[in-house]
């Protein structure tokens, strides 16, 4: 909606003079600017509740005698029902026309109907708003931020409730999504489709620990006084150079070491605690949305985890499949730690190991981990390691093709999902919980806050 400057200009000169008014009849109050942004605030928020009930008692005009009702039957006009709710402006009352009478027992008012109420709840403009609070602080601090924001209290389960409420509205979306991607009919029909299919899609998985605390069961005290479980997530993305501008000092040594100096973007993420199969079933799910199974190539960005590696070779067997740099580079770090007594042994044989794994040459590697295995048992394990995983390791090829080599996508996501919500001092979590907490600030990372509020908005409503 837009609204010209002459009625703003008019409404502005009324607030004015009230606030004037105010100000007179308490002769003798100093006020500072932060005074007036207060005030101005609450009397802001105090005309947009007496507006929002105006607008609403008076939506309708004159009720019609009769209406027909959805079993089939009709409804008969009873009277002006008082309906509360709590919005953006705190709570607020109004009356709209109430229709009952039909042979089915069940009663109606259009009105709410009409913009998407359910008498004595939340608008699903504060629950979108209080569950922001919800996926970015704890509970407790965000019930005090929203008070700052909104100008009145709302109970810290309140905001749990409603956080918890669009993350359970995701699982269902990723639920149904599931099930459709099951089906051969649909699969089909994406094949016929001529859509704008992606060049290149990457896909990365990890996993955070995240504490779940028992809860008790018939008085009975809980065996473990704390569970960890990992919260297993994964990120669908693009990438794209880094122009020359905005490249940091690791762009530009990446640059100087022959590597296209690249960043991921259009970031979407997936995330759940359960069995890494069941997991499987999200990851081809969320893949088909994201077009990975049509994409032109499909790049997989991982540590060394097993469980990864199977789900991607079972659901997309094609995939290029790239063990994280990093991850494989620090292997060999540890290892030094454990083989050398000396820093000049230890900086002697990592440089030129690491070299090698930059370069591709994964057989060196192997071998110059099997030769200390005499002396240091552990060397068994990595070189194992490195046999594993050596076709994901040819490094130099991957860099010559403009490959991303580094899963900093998937662990900045756990860290934003899990270590910057789920991990805050004090957290206490149940399993469900924290999957539907993680949810929804899954959602929001990957830009789909809005679609995600508007299913809830959707959702069929209370008589």
């Amino acid at each position: 909606m837009e609204y010209n400057t002459e009625t703003i200009n008019n409404l502005a000169q009324q607030v004015g003079q009230v606030f004037q008014a105010a100000v007179k009849a308490e002769a003798g109050k100093e006020l500072r600017i932060a005074d007036i942004e207060s005030e101005l605030r609450e009397m802001m928020r105090a005309i947009g509740a007496e507006a929002l009930s105006r607008i609403l008692s008076t939506g309708e005009g004159t009720p019609q005698p009769e209406l027909p009702c959805e079993c089939g039957g009709t409804l008969h006009y009873q009277r002006q029902r008082t309906a509360m709710i709590t919005s953006v402006f705190g709570k607020i009352s109004y009356e709209r026309a109430y229709y009952a009478g039909c042979q089915c027992e069940c009663g109606q008012a259009p009105l709410d109907r009409k913009y998407g109420l359910e008498p004595g709840a939340m608008t699903s403009g504060l629950a979108a708003l209080l569950s922001l609070a919800g996926i970015e602080f704890g509970f407790e601090e965000s019930r005090k931020w929203v008070k700052a924001y909104l100008l009145f209290d709302v109970s810290e389960n309140t905001i749990r409730s409603e956080t918890e409420g669009l993350g359970a509205l995701q699982a269902q979306q990723e639920k149904a999504l599931s099930q459709q991607c099951q089906t051969e009919s649909y699969l089909q029909a994406r094949l016929r489709e001529n859509g704008l299919r992606p060049k290149r899609l990457y896909g990365s998985m990890d996993a955070a620990k995240v504490r779940i605390e028992p809860r008790p069961k018939d008085g009975k005290k809980p065996k473990k006084e704390e569970d960890w479980r990992d919260l297993k997530v994964g990120c669908w993305y693009e990438a794209e150079p880094v122009p020359c501008a905005q490249r940091s000092r690791r762009h530009r040594h990446k640059q100087a070491r022959g590597q296209t100096a690249l960043r991921a973007r259009k970031m979407r993420y997936f995330c759940d605690i359960q069995e890494s199969e069941k997991f499987g079933e999200l990851l081809w799910a969320t893949g088909c949305a994201n077009l990975a199974d049509l994409a032109a190539e499909l790049v997989f960005v991982c540590d060394g985890a097993t469980w990864i590696w199977k789900l991607i070779e079972h659901y997309y067997p094609q995939a290029i499949q790239i063990v994280d740099w990093f991850h494989a580079a620090d292997h060999l770090k540890r290892l030094s730690l454990v083989a050398f007594s000396t820093e000049a042994e230890r900086t002697h044989w990592l440089d030129q190991v690491v070299a090698d794994l930059w370069e591709g040459r994964v057989e060196e590697v192997i071998g110059a981990c099997e030769n200390l295995v005499p002396s240091c048992p552990p060397a068994k394990q990595e070189a194992t390691y490195f046999t594993h995983n050596e076709p994901r390791m040819q490094y130099k090829k991957f860099r010559s093709a403009g490959y991303l080599i580094g899963s900093g996508t998937v662990e900045s996501a756990c860290k934003q999902i899990v270590t910057q919500r789920l991990k805050k001092p004090g957290a206490q979590w149940n399993v469900e919980g924290a999957v539907q907490t993680a949810k929804a600030r899954a959602a929001w990372l990957s830009g789909e806050w809005e679609s995600l509020c508007a299913q809830r908005t959707a959702l069929p409503l209370a008589i």
